[in-house]
């Protein structure tokens, strides 16, 4: 399945007042993650958007606090493709900093139209999604 990393680096308006980043913000961090993992494999948001007329929902997220970050740490967002269903993606994402897992986050995403309602995800996607033996993609965050 397709997997890659995107650097992230903790900013002052990604904390909350005691210096430890918001709960919320990972998941702004994840999401980052899951546009550049499309982008790198050739699909970005917006041309699926113009050309196909979807976009992505996130339907579930289960996230898994296990330590804090702070100002200024170095993190990492792994992101993994776990299922490629008909109109949804399973993914498995770690944050990390030097290795040690901060936030585990399973998330499941849906393929909606313009409407608003379930799309089937356009076939080259899925195809490239669901390709097996693609290389691990690493991008640096534009923040």
């Amino acid at each position: 399945m397709i997997a890659g990393e995107l650097a992230v680096r903790v900013y002052y308006e990604d904390t909350d007042a005691a210096g430890m980043v918001y709960h919320a913000n990972y998941l702004k961090f994840a999401e980052r993650a899951r546009t550049e993992l499309l982008r790198q494999i050739g699909f970005s948001q917006r041309r699926l958007r113009e050309e196909s007329g979807i976009g992505f929902a996130v339907r579930r997220c289960n996230a898994d606090y296990l330590a804090v970050g702070r100002l200024d740490d170095a993190l990492t967002v792994a992101t993994e493709i776990a299922a490629v269903g008909a109109a949804t993606l399973s993914l498995r994402q770690e944050i990390r900093r030097d290795g040690e897992v901060l936030v585990v986050l399973d998330v499941v995403v849906a393929c909606i139209g313009r409407e608003g309602r379930p799309r089937r995800l356009p076939g080259p996607l899925r195809a490239r999604l669901a390709g097996s033996g693609d290389p691990v993609v690493t991008t640096q965050s534009s923040k």
